[in-house]
């Protein structure tokens, strides 16, 4: 439930000059807040309703009043810090990550356009096969020992700037990515930018058990920039997973 911590003035944080103090960032998709505004209202007022006779009515007023928080301000505090983001309406989960690179921008982007690369600094991919111009097949590891697959295609291409793409129909995961190239900071490199929108299988409690077995996107996209970074920048990327001391990957 939303904290009701109070600031120094001694006023709500959830206040501020009369107005309500809400989240500024939505990480809850149209359907989840719907969904939250019509149960949280009524949970509560079952809650409130049998609480003299049942103290569980408490545990439901409360959570009653955390969905119509949820419902209210599109946020999720619960998922804010588990870093699940569902706000596309589809329900996908976005996942936003950026890097400098000592390299230019034109060297990270053909690099990363021959999506056949791709896999050399991804750990989750096993192959990427380019078809074309603009369409690759994609196979990538699953929990558990698994693979799924897609097909994938560039939806936009913008030499040395922005490169899209986006599973087409059939895929096992729904997913799209776009990768930004732009000037860092007092001409220290490139900042790459890459943002990605996927459907969880199970849905956020996908999210939750991804996270734990190490498989959840939002951890895989930090690695993998980690890692172009090493390798566009020394070649090679050095790694101690699997092994007992730093060697090459």
């Amino acid at each position: 439930m939303a904290s009701t911590e109070l600031n120094k003035s001694g006023t709500s944080k959830l206040w501020q000059n009369g107005k309500p103090n809400l989240p500024t960032t939505p990480n809850i998709g149209e359907t989840e807040r719907l969904a939250s505004l019509i149960g949280g209202p009524a949970l509560t007022a079952l809650g409130l309703g049998i609480t003299r006779k049942n103290p569980l009515g408490l545990v439901l007023a409360a959570v009653g009043g955390e969905l119509t928080y949820r419902g209210v301000t599109r946020h999720s505090p619960l998922y804010q810090a588990l870093g699940i983001n569902r706000s596309g309406e589809d329900g996908a989960v976005r996942v936003e990550k950026t890097m400098s690179i000592g390299k230019s921008a034109e060297e990270l982007y053909t690099f990363w356009r021959n999506f056949g690369n791709l896999p050399q600094f991804m750990e989750h991919l096993e192959s990427v096969t380019v078809q074309g111009d603009k369409k690759s097949h994609w196979v990538a590891k699953a929990p558990g020992g698994g693979t799924v697959e897609w097909d994938a295609e560039i939806t936009e291409d913008i030499p040395n700037q922005k490169i899209a793409w986006k599973s087409l129909a059939g895929a096992q995961v729904e997913n799209s990515g776009e990768v930004f190239f732009s000037p860092a900071p007092v001409g220290r490199g490139t900042e790459v930018k890459v943002v990605m929108d996927y459907k969880p299988p199970m849905g956020s409690a996908g999210v939750a058990i991804a996270k734990l077995t190490g498989e959840e996107p939002t951890q895989q996209v930090r690695e993998d920039l980690r890692h172009f970074k090493m390798l566009m920048e020394t070649g090679q990327i050095i790694t101690t997973k699997g092994q007992p001391s730093c060697r090459d990957k």
